[in-house]
């Protein structure tokens, strides 16, 4: 199959009115297509499409504000996930630490039977390469022969690294962090990690949240009437369950979320990113 050829921004432009999308400011549209690009732009307008093109009244202004929408949700939460993964990162590596020595990472038999101790090895060796010329991995390098404490390496994991790191860990410690962290099931912890490790991934590529299909389905906790539907919400709802500053969630975090619904609330539709219709008892 013969790849698509490119095109120029008012080819764009031509493209999006014979598609049926209506354009009230020109300039405006040939400027965000310039900024955002056609490409990015085509996946807010999944919602408006029908065959041959788009419903009727698509106006490309309301999609742009979806996407402006998009990218502020994406800082909203980018920011509750990276202290987030700061938080398990001190937390899960304070207690490995304390259970099983400063290089206790480096024995498999510290681990359960899931764990793959040459992958695991492999991707550590990654890291380190990776950020050979950081002060840290040059420190250790030259005065402790490469040898990295748990605590100092683990600064240098993804939240990919340090939630199958977790899932590893034998069955009693998965328990003791679950219950010092999230109070529920290390089944729950692991499930929700996984979760925050999609959602971080996508903030960090600046991918699409609106309307998202997520992987990743979390564990919902005993006794809460919550149906996951794959989509934004159940994300933020597992940062919610993991969050270690309850004021902070109810004081700094939940109004800044209202605002931003509240600001895009004619252009966006809830449904589009799992929100119920309790979804404010649920997040408090």
């Amino acid at each position: 199959m013969q790849v698509k050829d490119p095109a120029s921004f008012e080819e764009q432009y031509n493209k999006l009115l014979e598609k049926g999308c209506r354009i009230e400011d020109e300039l405006f549209c040939k400027q965000v297509l310039e900024r955002v690009s056609y490409y990015r732009l085509s996946a807010y307008f999944i919602p408006f499409k029908r065959k041959g093109g788009y419903i009727e009244g698509t106006s490309f202004k309301r999609v742009y504000r979806i996407y402006e929408f998009d990218r502020k949700m994406r800082n909203l939460l980018f920011s509750a996930v990276e202290e987030l993964e700061i938080y398990l990162r001190v937390q899960i590596g304070h207690y490995f630490s304390f259970e099983y020595g400063a290089l206790g990472y480096m024995d498999a038999v510290n681990f359960s039977g899931r764990h793959d101790e040459a992958k695991f090895k492999s991707l550590l060796k990654q890291v380190i390469d990776n950020n050979a010329t950081t002060p840290i991995v040059a420190h250790h390098a030259q005065k402790y022969g490469g040898d990295f404490p748990l605590w100092v390496v683990m600064e240098l994991f993804t939240l990919g690294m340090l939630s199958r790191f977790y899932a590893d860990m034998q069955t009693k410690d998965r328990k003791a962090l679950a219950a010092k962290l999230v109070q529920s099931s290390s089944e729950n912890l692991k499930s929700w990690m996984q979760c925050l490790t999609e959602l971080r991934n996508l903030c960090a590529h600046y991918s699409r949240l609106y309307n998202y299909p997520f992987k990743n389905i979390p564990r919902i906790p005993q006794g809460l009437a919550h149906k996951p539907q794959r989509k934004l919400f159940d994300a933020i709802l597992v940062i919610k369950w993991m969050y270690f500053d309850p004021d902070a969630w109810r004081t700094e975090f939940m109004p800044q979320l209202t605002a931003l619904l509240e600001e895009y609330r004619e252009d966006t539709e809830l449904n589009e990113i799992g929100f119920p219709a309790d979804w404010e008892k649920l997040l408090i």
